[in-house]
């Protein structure tokens, strides 16, 4: 198991990681974390939920998803309330209080989980969360040194000493440990290190002596790590891998040969993990924007997905990126020039009202950016979908006067896109007539393979969808649409086309593997396992 003496120390990862290195050795390995708090979450093939890190771990071992390996999954809605998914289904919108009465329960699911994936495996990598030490929660642990304890697990604790004292914390956290949680931990792995680590021997040797407990290693810091993270930390810090910002701040205007991608920093962002794949692509840079001040002169705007819609509706409000938004979209539709996208929760935002009649999210009514005509009410039920489609070509091209719309209304389906749908909200075109036009102009952008709107859409007058939205997680994770949309958007701007990078897990993890694999004592991990 490993555990961190703090969040973010890189857990995620480590344990991707030593998945990985297992699989190769031909043994059946699964990954297990029983409580997860995140917002970045994915949806399973047969429709539940579950953690976006243990998806990315369950990759690494060659396995599909399942929500045993992430039995609870918190998805915070406030600073005191979370929405509590117990073995991929909700359960309730709970606070502090309630979740803690809930919590014998959430305990008895995680045991259930965990007796029952061990049972198929020959090694479970666990993963723990934020630091075993603690003390004000560990009378109610279920996921740290209390889960270790259930699957007599040896601990490994891990430390980034990027963020510094790390000493300390690995200290300071055997310090607060009982005599029998300090006897479960096997030994230290620093993390995120920088430079020679040969100058770090005299604090190992230290803090060994002091501790009676032996470091398995250093791991470099990983420049440029393609793989989805379990929260948004490096997404809120603006974290653009493959591109070199230093020196560069947010409002900075782009140099001339790259795309310009704005992203709204909402508070409550979920599911940041869709702009992984943009993110990765040469000639481009994605802004996280926090100010109005520091819009600048964007290519492109994409509103992600968002876990309180009507409190980052009243965010962008606030911070006059509500305006800079509808003059951007405004603009170009008339200049026929850039692109207001939405996904989820950003879809929703910009259609015209968000109902929350049962109090899902904050109850009430909220007001959208009212930039497409469309309406959204949440409702009881959860759509959990993994979907597969294709994209219309308006998203990425004009459309020649002769087409016409087929059924759904959708022009020319060009592109495949697949991904999957994790919503309360329903939404639907609203009733209403373009003065002009004699109709709203609105396009089904997106649909399913069974004729069902994932996407709606305006088109300028060359027909080119200039603010569309979709509810579809993942959707620029395929190659062939992500570069036709940034091949468009270079069009625009008058840049020379540039090849795409391709978007694929299974290297990443694999240069991840090799990495570990240099940098700890493997031997000793795998005798702690039996397996030398």
């Amino acid at each position: 198991m490993l555990q961190g003496t703090c969040s973010n120390a890189g857990k995620s990862l480590l344990t991707a990681a030593l998945c990985r290195l297992l699989a190769r050795r031909g043994l059946r390995v699964v990954p297990f974390k029983a409580q997860n708090m995140a917002l970045n979450s994915f949806v399973t093939h047969d429709g539940r939920e579950m953690g976006r890190a243990q998806a990315l771990q369950a990759a690494a071992c060659g396995l599909p998803t399942d929500v045993r390996m992430n039995p609870v999954l918190l998805k915070p809605t406030s600073h005191t309330g979370s929405q509590v998914i117990v073995l991929g289904e909700p359960v309730g919108q709970m606070r502090v209080g309630a979740y803690l009465r809930y919590k014998p329960e959430a305990w008895k699911a995680v045991r259930r989980a965990y007796r029952s994936l061990a049972s198929e495996a020959d090694v479970v990598v666990l993963e723990g969360a934020g630091s075993p030490a603690e003390i004000n929660l560990k009378a109610h642990d279920i996921v740290n040194m209390r889960m270790a304890r259930y699957a007599r697990a040896h601990v490994a604790l891990v430390a980034d000493i990027d963020r510094g004292g790390a000493f300390a914390a690995l200290a300071g956290t055997m310090a607060l440990l009982t005599r029998a949680e300090r006897a479960r931990v096997a030994g230290f792995i620093l993390n995120k290190f920088r430079g020679d680590p040969s100058l770090l021997d005299p604090a190992l040797h230290m803090l060994t002596r002091r501790t009676g407990k032996p470091f398995w290693g250093v791991v470099p810091m990983l420049e440029n790590l393609r793989l989805p993270e379990e929260d948004s930390v490096s997404f809120k810090l603006g974290i653009t891998p493959g591109l070199n910002m230093a020196g560069m701040d947010s409002g900075a205007a782009a140099p001339a040969d790259l795309l310009d991608v704005l992203v709204p920093d909402l508070p409550h962002i979920s599911n940041a993990t869709d702009l992984d794949a943009l993110r990765q692509e040469p000639g481009l840079r994605v802004r996280i924007v926090r100010r109005v001040e520091d819009w600048g002169q964007p290519h492109a705007v994409i509103l992600p997905g968002s876990r309180n819609t009507a409190a980052d509706l009243r965010f962008l409000r606030a911070t006059g990126l509500a305006d800079a938004i509808v003059l951007f979209a405004r603009t170009a539709m008339d200049r026929q020039r850039g692109v207001l996208t939405g996904i989820c929760g950003g879809l929703q935002m910009l259609g015209r009202v968000i109902a929350d009649p049962l109090g899902l999210e904050e109850g009430g009514q909220e007001p959208g950016l009212d930039l497409l005509p469309l309406a959204t009410r949440l409702e009881a039920e959860k759509q959990l979908l993994r979907v597969s489609g294709r994209a219309c070509r308006c998203l990425t091209a004009g459309l020649p006067e002769k087409d016409t719309p087929g059924e759904t209304g959708m022009l020319l389906p060009a592109q495949e896109v697949a991904g999957y749908e994790i919503h309360h909200g329903r939404t639907l075109p609203l009733a209403g007539q373009d003065e002009a036009t004699g109709e709203s102009g609105l396009r089904v952008v997106m649909a399913d393979t069974g004729g069902r709107p994932l996407g709606w859409g305006l088109c300028d007058a060359a027909g080119r969808a200039r603010v569309w939205g979709s509810y579809m997680h993942g959707l620029f994770d395929a190659d062939a649409f992500r570069h036709a949309f940034l091949a468009a958007l270079r069009q625009d701007a008058g840049l020379p086309p540039l090849a795409g990078a391709s978007y694929s897990l299974g290297p990443e993890l694999d240069r991840l593997a090799d990495t570990v694999e240099a940098s700890l004592d493997m031997q000793a991990i795998y005798g702690l396992l039996g397996l030398c």
